[in-house]
């Protein structure tokens, strides 16, 4: 099992970093150790001192393909969920000042709490669903998929090209604008569209 997230998939995201719109969808993967369930406490790690979250809606690959056709993609995933890509900032912008790659900064253990995965038949249209992060109670980040740069099946038949994909497989569709640190002590809260999908603590 694969986790890969799509960077920079949401404009007012994009300009809150100061970054530049990519021509292509960004790519990155995070290991498998790095997949927090069940509400699961999340550690602050010991290499950072600036850990951001960033809700995403995630969907769950349940057939295995590559090269998929935009117009075939909706038949390789099944579930969609909520999760957080957490980001240790502070090593990101050191690493990317240097140019190097910057793995340690999003794959490290613990840094992608995922909720648990519903049929996305449950939805009428997954490029409307509205999601929000809410941090000790206070909404934090408010997102909406229809604002999305790349769509969910744009994005899978783009990183087929590149990695097969494998049933269960997870995939983090980009986070929105409102990003921000957390602290020991934070409780983290998930919505889509309303139904509260996940809530964790930070130790």
């Amino acid at each position: 099992m694969k986790i890969i997230c799509i960077g920079r998939n949401y404009a007012a995201h994009i300009k809150e970093l100061n970054n530049d719109t990519p021509a292509e969808p960004v790519v990155f993967l995070k290991p498998d150790t790095a997949l927090l369930k069940n509400n699961e406490p999340f550690y602050y790690p010991s290499h950072s001192s600036d850990v951001h979250h960033e809700v995403e809606v995630v969907v769950r690959i349940h057939k295995n393909g590559k090269f998929i056709a935009p117009e075939f993609a909706h038949k390789y995933y099944d579930e969609i969920g909520l999760g957080v890509d957490f980001t240790a900032r502070d090593v990101q912008q050191r690493l990317k000042e240097k140019g190097l790659p910057w793995e340690i900064a999003k794959g490290f253990n613990g840094s992608a709490p995922v909720s648990e995965m519903v049929p996305k038949s449950h939805f009428t249209n997954l490029q409307d669903l509205h999601f929000s992060l809410a941090v000790n109670g206070e909404v934090k980040q408010k997102g909406h998929t229809a604002l999305m740069l790349t769509t969910i099946d744009q994005m899978i038949a783009y990183v087929s090209q590149f990695f097969q994909l494998k049933t269960g497989d997870l995939i983090f569709t980009g986070t929105p604008e409102g990003v921000g640190p957390v602290k020991i002590g934070d409780t983290l809260t998930g919505y889509l569209e309303g139904k509260e999908m996940f809530t964790f603590s930070v130790k």
